[in-house]
C-alpha cells in the first residue's frame, strides 16, 4: 500500500516529492515507490453559495434575507474543479492506504485539507505533517515524526466556525446593504470594524482645531534648555506671556538646582512575527502589508531561507536551541559576516526573551533557516525583506544597548528651565543596525518639541549658568495622523481583528472595494467608505464584538470552547444585523458620480478605479456601457486663461471644459469650425489640387464647402 501526500501548492508538492523519493511525474501528481504526492491549488472545495440551496437566491432580494441554512453545504470550486477531480481519484485508489496532510501548518491549511477529505468521503487513516520551514532537513524530520490527524480536530473546528461565521454575516449584511441602498456595498465581520477605526480617526482629524503655541528656548553657552510651566508643559499659548518671559530671562543668570543621572538599558527587540514584520516593512521600506506577505512567502517557499511566515509568536522553542548556530552560520555572508561570525566563537546567550516554549502556540517566530543564503539570487524586494529578518535574528544574541540619561533643572529668576542629554556607553544590539533606533516603543514615544536629547557638557548641581540668548519657537498643535498600514496593523492586532495571516487581505479588500484609498503612506476613507460606515449596523462597526468572536475561535482551537454555541450566537446576531438594515431610514448617494452621461441610456456614469486606470461605468444594469475615464486633453484653448481644455462627453455629445475656469464649449461635429491644425492640413491638401494662382481664401472656401 502507498501513502498519498496532499500539499497546498504544486511548488511545495514538487519539493516534498523530490525529498521523499517520488520521481514519476504526472499532470496532477508525482508518484514513487512509497509515496504519491498531489496538491491543492489553495481551496479546491468551499462553502456552497445561496443559489446552491435554492435557485431563487441567484437574484438578490431584501425579502429573502437573512439566508441561514440549517446545515452548511460544501461545493467543488469551479475554477479548480479539474484538480479536485484528480485528487479525489487518488483518494479513491485501492492501493492508497493512508493520507498525509501536508498543507500549510495553520488554521486555513487545515480547513482546505479537511474540506477536500469531507467532499471525497475519505474514511481511511490520516496523519499530519507539521513543519515550520521548507528545507530538505525540515521535511525529512517532519516525516520522521508525523502527528495523528485527529490531534488537529480542534484547529479544524475553529477554522470551520470562522468560515461559516464570515459566510453568514458577510454575505447577509452585504446583500442587505446592497439591496436596501441600490449600490454595491460590502460589509464583513472584520473589514467593517477595521473601516470603523479608520473612519473614527478621520472624524478626530476633521473635528480638530489647530492652535498656535510657542516654546521658549534658552542658549546657555555650551547647551540649550527649554522653559516649562508648573505642569511640565513647554507649550505657551499666550503670545504676550512668552514675550514677557523672553524679556525677563534674556541675559539673566541662574543655577542648576537638580541634576539626575540614570543608566538606561534597552534589551534587543523580540524576533519577528508576521504582523511586526509587516509593520517594520511598511515603516522602513514602504511595503504594503500584502506586498510583505507575498515577498515573505517567496523567501519561505521558493528560496527556503526563512521559517513559516504566518505566525503570531515572537519567541523560539527550546528544541531549536541546538540549531541556532547553524542558522547563524547560514546568514554569515556579505554584510552580515562581521556581525554573525563573532557570535559563533562562544556559546549563545539564550534568555527567556529569545526561547520561551510557553509563548509559542502553532509556530515559532520568523527566523532564517539553515539554508545558506546567496544574496545575488534574490530580487531587490526579497533582499530588503531578508535584510530585516537577518538583522533581527542576529541582534537576538547581542547584549542590551546601554546609555546614561542626564536630566538637568535650572532656576533662572524664579522660572524653571529643563535640558536632557544622552551618553552612549554601549551600542549593544544597535550595532547590528548601524546605529538605527529600533526599539519597539520608540514610534510611540514622546514627540513634544523639547523631547530631543542632546550631548551635554560636564555639569554639576549648584553650578551657575548665564542665558546668552532667548529665542521663541512658534508652532501649531497637530491633529492625529491618519493611519499608515503599520499603524493600522497595530490597532487591528490590539483589538483582535483578524489574524496575522488575514490582516493584509482585509486591508486590500477595503482598498479594492473603494472604501479606503492609499494616498502616499496614509490610508484615507473614500466618500463611499464614509457613507458605508454610517449605513452598516452599529454592532458591526465596533471592534469589540469581532474581538470577542476572535477570542472565542481561539478558545475552540484550544479545546476550551464548543462550535455549536458559537455558531448559534452568530445566527442570532445575523438576524439582528439584517433586521437593522431593513429598518434603516438612511439614504446613500454614490460618491463617484461623474459629469459624463452614458451615450446609450443617458444615465450619469460612475467613476471606478481599475488595474487599467480610471473607468467610467454605467450603473444601469440593463446597459453595461463602460469606457476609459482618463482625461482627454483637446487642442482647444480656454478663451479666458488660454490653457488647453479637457474633452468630455455628455447627453448632447462631445464638449470641452477648462478645469481652471470652468468654461465649457460644445464640440459639434457638424459645425464649420476648423482648428488651426485642420486648417493647415486642408490648405496643404487643396494647394495640390488648385492652380498656383488660387489664393488662400479660395482654398479655405473650397475646404469649408467640402466639409459642410
Amino acid at each position: 500500500m502507498k501513502t498519498l501526500i496532499l500539499a497546498e501548492k504544486p511548488s511545495v508538492a514538487r519539493e516534498i516529492a523530490r525529498v521523499m523519493g517520488s520521481r514519476d511525474k504526472h499532470k496532477s501528481y508525482i508518484e514513487g515507490p512509497k509515496y504519491v504526492v498531489t496538491w491543492a491549488l489553495g481551496h479546491l472545495v468551499g462553502l456552497a453559495e445561496p443559489e446552491d440551496y435554492d435557485g431563487k437566491y441567484g437574484t438578490w432580494s431584501l425579502e429573502d434575507l437573512p439566508i441561514l441554512p440549517g446545515k452548511m453545504k460544501l461545493k467543488v470550486l469551479r475554477e479548480s474543479s479539474h484538480q479536485y477531480k484528480a485528487v479525489a481519484q487518488l483518494l479513491r485508489r485501492q492501493d492508497i492506504g493512508e493520507l498525509v496532510v501536508a498543507t500549510d501548518a495553520a488554521r486555513e491549511g487545515e480547513l482546505l485539507a479537511r474540506w477536500i477529505m469531507d467532499m471525497a468521503k475519505w474514511n481511511k487513516p490520516f496523519k499530519r505533517l507539521w513543519i515550520s520551514s521548507q528545507t530538505d532537513k525540515a521535511i525529512k524530520e517532519g516525516f520522521a515524526s508525523l502527528k495523528p490527524g485527529n490531534q488537529f480536530d480542534r484547529l479544524y473546528q475553529s477554522a470551520r466556525c470562522r468560515a461559516e461565521a464570515d459566510w453568514m454575516i458577510g454575505l447577509n449584511v452585504t446583500r442587505a446593504l446592497t439591496c436596501k441602498f441600490g449600490s454595491p456595498l460590502s460589509a464583513g465581520r472584520v473589514q467593517t470594524p477595521t473601516l470603523g477605526m479608520i473612519m473614527q480617526r478621520e472624524k478626530e482629524i476633521t473635528s480638530f482645531r489647530s492652535e498656535e503655541y510657542h516654546v521658549l528656548r534658552a542658549d546657555l553657552g555650551g547647551f540649550e534648555a527649554v522653559w516649562r510651566g508648573s505642569n511640565g508643559d513647554s507649550r505657551i499659548f499666550d503670545a504676550e506671556k512668552v514675550k514677557s518671559l523672553q524679556s525677563k530671562l534674556d541675559g539673566r543668570s541662574g543655577a542648576i538646582v537638580k541634576l539626575k543621572k540614570s543608566e538606561k538599558i534597552v534589551p534587543h527587540p523580540l524576533a519577528y512575527d508576521l504582523t511586526e514584520l509587516q509593520r517594520d516593512a511598511n515603516r522602513m521600506l514602504g511595503f504594503s502589508a500584502k506586498q510583505t506577505s507575498n515577498v515573505l512567502q517567496r523567501l519561505y517557499e521558493q528560496h527556503k531561507l526563512v521559517t513559516y511566515p504566518r505566525t503570531d509568536s515572537r519567541y523560539l522553542t527550546s528544541d531549536m536551541s541546538d540549531t541556532l548556530k547553524e542558522r547563524l552560520t547560514s546568514v554569515a555572508v556579505g554584510p552580515y559576516a562581521s556581525l554573525a561570525r563573532p557570535l559563533l566563537r562562544k556559546p549563545l546567550p539564550l534568555s527567556k526573551r529569545i526561547v520561551d516554549d510557553s509563548k509559542v502556540s502553532d509556530h515559532h517566530a520568523i527566523i532564517p533557516t539553515e539554508q545558506t543564503v546567496i544574496l545575488g539570487s534574490l530580487s531587490p524586494e526579497e533582499r530588503k525583506l531578508y535584510d530585516l529578518i537577518a538583522r533581527r535574528f542576529i541582534s537576538l544574541f547581542y547584549p542590551p544597548a546601554r546609555f546614561d540619561n542626564v536630566a538637568v533643572v535650572i532656576d533662572v529668576a524664579g522660572e524653571t528651565l529643563h535640558a536632557k542629554g544622552v551618553t552612549v556607553k554601549d551600542n549593544g544590539w544597535k550595532a547590528v543596525y548601524d546605529g538605527q533606533a529600533m526599539e519597539e516603543d520608540e514610534a510611540d514615544g514622546d514627540s513634544d518639541d523639547d523631547s530631543e536629547a542632546s550631548t551635554l557638557p560636564e555639569l554639576k548641581e549648584g553650578q551657575h549658568v548665564t542665558i546668552t540668548r532667548c529665542r521663541i519657537q512658534n508652532s501649531r498643535t497637530q491633529p492625529p495622523k491618519r493611519y499608515t498600514e503599520a499603524a493600522l496593523l497595530t490597532q487591528m492586532e490590539k483589538h483582535g481583528l483578524g489574524t496575522p495571516a488575514t490582516r493584509a487581505d482585509i486591508i486590500e479588500k477595503l482598498v479594492s472595494s473603494d472604501t479606503i484609498d492609499r494616498q502616499g503612506h496614509s490610508l484615507h476613507p473614500t466618500g463611499k467608505g464614509k457613507q458605508l460606515i454610517e449605513l452598516a449596523p452599529a454592532d458591526l462597526r465596533s471592534p469589540e464584538l469581532t474581538a470577542k468572536w476572535e477570542a472565542e475561535l481561539e478558545r475552540i482551537a484550544k479545546g476550551q470552547g464548543k462550535p455549536d454555541p458559537f455558531l448559534s450566537g452568530i445566527r442570532d446576531m445575523t438576524l439582528g444585523l439584517v433586521r437593522g438594515v431593513k429598518n434603516s431610514e438612511a439614504t446613500y448617494k454614490p460618491h463617484n458620480v461623474s459629469n459624463s452621461h452614458c451615450p446609450d441610456c443617458g444615465t450619469r456614469l460612475l467613476e471606478k478605479k481599475s488595474k487599467r486606470g480610471l473607468m467610467l461605468i454605467c450603473p444601469n444594469e440593463d446597459c453595461g456601457y463602460r469606457r476609459s475615464g482618463e482625461k482627454r486633453v483637446s487642442n482647444r484653448r480656454c478663451p479666458q486663461c488660454h490653457k488647453k481644455m479637457e474633452m468630455k462627453e455628455g447627453k448632447a455629445g462631445l464638449y470641452v471644459q477648462c478645469i481652471t475656469c470652468g468654461i465649457t464649449e460644445t464640440v459639434n461635429k457638424d459645425s464649420k469650425h476648423i482648428n488651426k491644425r485642420e486648417q493647415q492640413k486642408l490648405v496643404k491638401q487643396y494647394s495640390k489640387q488648385e492652380s498656383i494662382g488660387s489664393n488662400l481664401g479660395d482654398l479655405l472656401r473650397a475646404a469649408m464647402e467640402k466639409k459642410g
